[in-house]
């Protein structure tokens, strides 16, 4: 049984649910994490640019089928793929950040 009593912020609720920093299950999280916002920044920025997962993909050289699986956060994505998406088919550019 988890123990919710001394939860004082978000992390120790992650910490709680998913494990502490390098355990399997809080990398499990933390990709299924990352991959949810990479997720809803494509569709974000696919509809402010008011085209299709059809023209995103053609655009970019790739299936509609796969946009849709990323904007699902369904599938692995490559970086250069990512980029290209971003940067050539939304005209948006990518910065990484590593902590």
């Amino acid at each position: 049984m988890k123990n919710y009593n001394n939860i004082k912020n978000f992390d120790q609720l992650i910490a709680v649910e998913h494990g502490k920093i390098g355990t399997e299950s809080r990398n499990v999280y933390e990709e299924n994490s990352q991959m949810f916002i990479i997720s809803e920044m494509l569709k974000d920025a696919r509809k402010k640019a008011n085209i299709t997962q059809e023209q995103l993909a053609e655009k970019t050289g790739t299936k509609k089928s796969y946009i849709s699986r990323i904007e699902n956060g369904k599938g692995n994505i490559q970086l250069s793929t990512l980029i290209r998406i971003f940067e050539i088919g939304l005209n948006k550019r990518i910065g990484l950040t590593f902590l």
